[in-house]
């Protein structure tokens, strides 16, 4: 047996070199700095010890537990209705048997629209006083609720924008839902099985590995909800960046003031820099957390069904 050398205990290394260097420089060193400017306090300009005070701020900020709550509710209320409705549109058209091709292509293309430029489309059609959807239902005696300027129905909005754009998750569970093997459903339909229980005991168990996927991106996602919430209040309020403006995110009533959101407006307006390092690991130590929890669930129901 030939000898292992130094070089050759080496050349694995040098392989992986490219994305070692990359996973220090790009997620390593950032994360060490982070929680070294977490115990500062940092403006940009002056760099002061201020050992667990960030920490202790964050305990009493008022702003930042409302931006919890409501990015929670988006993550328990928004990415549950994504996952069933673009997994119900991707079931309804694989069962078409005509227009199948238009119907997904309608449903697909508000995912290419630009965040910006659907947000801002969004509330127009939904303004309550001068949208085309107020309009048609006013013809007929209904009045449309303000769903982005009213704290009641403002995150109900943004559940309703990001419904419209579920054309992503659309796609990836057509893919699974196509890939199921029919000699499944041929077998179901001999036993007597309804299309109901074929769904929950086929199609469902098949599909769970495109479920977590959809779940976990999902989850990942909404932690870091931001352009929407933000573009949405803006447009709703009425505020612009001109000198003098007193916009601050979260319109109406901070109710669509998220954690992204408020971390932003530490680091990047009030130039809290340390305070935002805290925001910054809290945001990423809660979404590992998630994570977590959802692959756990999910290989527990796998071991369930083997």
């Amino acid at each position: 047996m030939a000898a292992i050398t130094l070089g050759n205990r080496l050349r694995p290394l040098a392989y992986l070199s490219p994305w070692l260097i990359g996973f220090a420089v790009f997620f390593v060193y950032p994360l060490i700095s982070t929680v070294y400017f977490s115990f500062q306090r940092y403006d940009l300009f002056t760099l002061e010890p201020v050992g667990l005070l960030n920490y202790e701020y964050f305990l009493k900020d008022e702003a930042a537990w409302t931006s919890i709550r409501n990015t929670l509710w988006l993550v328990v209320v928004m990415v549950p209705l994504r996952v069933v409705f673009g997994l119900g549109v991707a079931q309804l058209i694989t069962r078409l048997k005509a227009g199948a091709g238009i119907f997904r292509t309608i449903f697909y293309l508000p995912s290419l629209v630009p965040l910006v430029a659907g947000t801002l489309g969004f509330v127009y059609l939904l303004n309550p006083s001068t949208g085309p959807v107020q309009a048609m239902l006013g013809a007929v005696g209904v009045q449309s609720p303000d769903w982005f300027g009213d704290p009641a129905y403002s995150k109900w909005g943004l559940t309703l924008l990001a419904l419209w754009s579920v054309g992503d998750l659309m796609v990836i569970f057509m893919a699974a839902l196509l890939d199921v093997p029919k000699q499944l459903y041929e077998a179901a339909a001999l036993d007597g099985a309804t299309g109901w229980r074929q769904f929950v005991h086929i199609t469902l168990p098949v599909i769970r590995p495109v479920l977590m996927f959809a779940a976990v991106t999902g989850v990942i996602q909404t932690l870091q909800y931001f352009t929407q919430a933000m573009v949405a209040a803006r447009v709703a309020s009425g505020a612009t960046d001109s000198a003098g403006s007193v916009f601050t995110p979260g319109y109406p009533d901070q109710s669509t003031l998220t954690f992204p959101e408020w971390l932003f407006q530490q680091g990047f307006r009030d130039f809290a820099m340390g305070y935002a390092c805290v925001l910054a690991l809290i945001l990423f130590a809660v979404s590992m957390v998630f994570t977590l929890i959802l692959l756990r669930q999910f290989r527990g129901f796998a071991e369930e069904e083997s």
